[in-house]
């Protein structure tokens, strides 16, 4: 009989693996695809955003906002990134506090591998797990056999980027202990559009600029690159998380500006001068071109010779371009999911089960989604603490 199997050998898994191990625990990872850490892999670029220096529970969704609280305040940012300095895995920090590894996200998983090898984790790849049973502990059946366990801790994640070995695993087993499971839907994810706009967006793929994109009541001021599919950039795609079908973003192209006071104070310092001209100074010269033939403005147009109610409400539209989305690009390149198991049936202190003791779900098949930016790598590794914080001591 093993302690702990913890099912998923992502940042959760590996994290939640070695600091059970460390205390003494018999834990063996159970891991589907070929090799370890594969999301860890990809994630930023390849250098794994893997926290932020502004972590807190404002940057994550959830049905229930506190729920993260807990493992947040007792395993933070600083706690990751002691462990980074650690293993001398050099690391900066790019923008809005997110911190990257210097070389390679290869780092961040050798580091785990690492902590599991010093403590005797037993890593299994290529194991598909079949059904899961309880009866005094849990078994476990898999094409590699059957194992047996006091505890068992689900670590598989969401549905996001399926061709990474993403399934819906978690939430069948939760269901199959009696949780609910709210409705999932990609996060972190571009936005698409059809007819007019989507000729728009083509005629703009490959411009970037700096903009503010506003989706419900939350708003985000960052990089915003059109594609030929829609927006996407972190802008784009942190509006994602609270756009809802059928609801249309906001987009100010001009964030640091009030575009009507800047086009009328122009016309007045710079009367004989080009429409398209002054924009130019401030949008990439092909955003201006495309955007003033979609409002149906002559970009050729003077100064001089626009009424100042047609700068002013070109102005307004800068600052407050409504579009309405048909979809996102969906899982597919989604970077997280969004909903999943209902927490109010989990403990925040431990991530146990309230329905089925030895149980845990740790990172992203539990419904708490984090900001772009490293945070749901720091949900992952805070999770999976409080989780193996519990089990150190059953």
């Amino acid at each position: 009989m093993i302690d702990v199997i913890i099912i998923g050998g992502g940042a959760a898994g590996l994290m939640c693996a070695h600091v059970t191990a460390a205390a003494g625990k018999s834990v063996l990872v159970l891991e589907g695809s070929n090799k370890i850490g594969k999301k860890i892999l990809m994630s930023g670029g390849g250098r794994c955003n893997f926290t932020n220096l502004y972590c807190d529970p404002d940057s994550f969704l959830s049905a229930n906002p506190h729920f993260c609280k807990s493992a947040l305040s007792r395993y933070t940012q600083w706690d990751f990134i002691a462990l980074v300095e650690k293993h001398r895995i050099d690391y900066h920090e790019k923008t809005l506090g997110q911190l990257f590894c210097d070389h390679s996200s290869k780092d961040i998983v050798a580091m785990l591998r690492y902590e599991c090898e010093q403590h005797n984790v037993r890593i299994l790849t290529h194991c598909d797990v079949s059904t899961v049973t309880s009866d005094d502990g849990f078994v476990v059946e898999s094409n590699l056999g059957q194992f047996a366990a006091s505890n068992l801790v689900i670590a598989t994640g969401g549905l996001s980027i399926p061709k990474m070995g993403a399934t819906d695993f978690g939430y069948r087993i939760a269901r199959q202990f009696g949780h609910q499971v709210l409705p999932t839907r990609a996060g972190l994810v571009p936005l698409t559009f059809t007819g007019v706009l989507h000729e728009l967006m083509q005629s703009l793929s490959g411009v970037s600029l700096q903009a503010a994109v506003t989706a419900g009541a939350e708003r985000f001021v960052e990089g915003l690159l059109f594609t030929h599919r829609g927006l996407s950039g972190p802008a784009a795609l942190q509006a994602s998380s609270y756009w809802t079908p059928g609801a249309s973003v906001s987009i100010d192209t001009l964030p640091e500006k009030d575009a009507s006071d800047w086009l009328l104070s122009a016309k007045r310092t710079r009367p004989r001068q080009q429409l398209a001209t002054v924009l130019a100074d401030a949008l990439p010269r092909a955003a201006v071109s495309a955007l003033l033939t979609h409002w149906q403005t002559d970009e050729t147009s003077r100064l001089a010779d626009l009424a100042d109610r047609v700068l002013t409400e070109l102005g307004e539209t800068l600052n407050a371009w409504s579009i309405k989305p048909a979809a996102t690009e969906g899982y597919r390149t989604a970077e997280v999911t969004l909903g999943g198991i209902d927490t109010n049936e989990l403990s925040s202190q431990t991530m146990e089960s309230q329905r089925q003791r030895g149980l845990y779900f740790i990172g992203e098949v539990v419904d708490v989604t984090g900001h772009l930016g490293g945070f749901n790598f720091q949900w992952a590794w805070s999770s999976a603490v409080a989780a193996a914080t519990a089990l150190s001591v059953s």
